[in-house]
């Protein structure tokens, strides 16, 4: 428990912006240009470890995708014929998919007026379409996965 407190608190730098002390004048110079550098390098060396923080959750993100590839690739050799019959499904699923969304302008437009003024009309509206678009959105995504071809192992997003 107390490691955990002193890996989150090397995290977080304190900077004290408190005034120094009574009124005494006004500061000298050399003495706040040289705080400042301080405080600028304090800045600096907190970036940079914010910057290999970021390094290395990229790092473990990659990994993560780079697997889930790979598996995905194992299971297409395992299963080539669903994941033929996933792509046909994608594609028609996606023919249903551009109706449905024509339908749904459609029903936009007409009643653009009411859909702006009445929260019951809108709240209506979402309440009609919006689960069946994001479900189509979920299975065309699955299917879509699941019947893409090429090589799994270069799916990762590498510069």
């Amino acid at each position: 428990m107390s490691e955990n407190r002193r890996s989150r608190e090397s995290f977080f730098s304190q900077i004290d912006v408190s005034h120094g002390g009574a009124a005494s004048g006004p500061p000298v110079a050399g003495n706040t240009n040289f705080e400042l550098v301080g405080v600028l390098r304090e800045i600096l060396a907190a970036q940079d470890r914010q910057n290999e923080l970021l390094e290395e959750l990229i790092g473990q993100l990659n990994a993560a995708q780079r697997q889930r590839a790979n598996e995905l690739g194992q299971w297409k050799q395992a299963n080539p014929h669903l994941a033929r019959d996933c792509r046909i499904a994608a594609e028609a699923l996606s023919k249903v998919q551009t109706e449905y969304l024509a339908n749904l302008t459609e029903e936009i437009n007409e009643n653009f007026e009411s859909l702006r003024d009445g929260e019951f009309m809108l709240n209506e509206f979402v309440d009609r379409f919006g689960p069946r678009v994001a479900h189509l959105n979920g299975l065309l995504q699955v299917l879509s996965q699941l019947s893409a071809t090429g090589d799994p192992a270069n799916t990762s997003n590498t510069p």
